[in-house]
């Protein structure tokens, strides 16, 4: 089982930063990929940052550069630091986890293919 808490959305000027944090609780162990995705408004999901449990990660061209996940398995905590934001980067963001997948492979970047779901974090930019 695995539980996803999300804080850190808000409103950022474009050009800004804003960094996202999720409590990922898992059990019995560390789930294989965590990432994130984002939706805006009559926009389709879009998955755009990932993370292996072996700390392996993979972006979205839309954000790469910009945005870097990280985690702190310490604390079971997942981040997404977002650099030089844009008006296009405004979206619900959710935390998402997978519990198990292969080392073989590079996370996967499709919504069908995370188990589990935080509620969900509201991230606008505009001047």
């Amino acid at each position: 089982q695995v539980q996803i808490v999300e804080s850190g959305g808000g409103s950022v000027q474009p050009g800004g930063s804003l960094r996202l944090s999720c409590t990922v609780s898992s059990d019995p162990s560390r789930p294989y990929c965590m990432g994130w995705f984002r939706q805006a408004p009559g926009e389709e999901r879009e998955g755009i940052a990932f993370v292996r449990s072996d700390g392996r990660t993979n972006y979205a061209e839309s954000v790469k550069g910009r945005f870097t996940i990280s985690q702190d398995s310490g604390k079971n905590k997942l981040y997404l630091q977002m650099n030089s934001m844009k008006p296009e980067d405004a979206a619900m963001y959710y935390c998402v986890a997978r519990q198990r997948g292969s080392m073989a492979f590079r996370c996967p970047i499709q919504s069908d293919d995370y188990d589990y779901w935080g509620q969900g974090t509201q991230v606008t930019v505009s001047s």
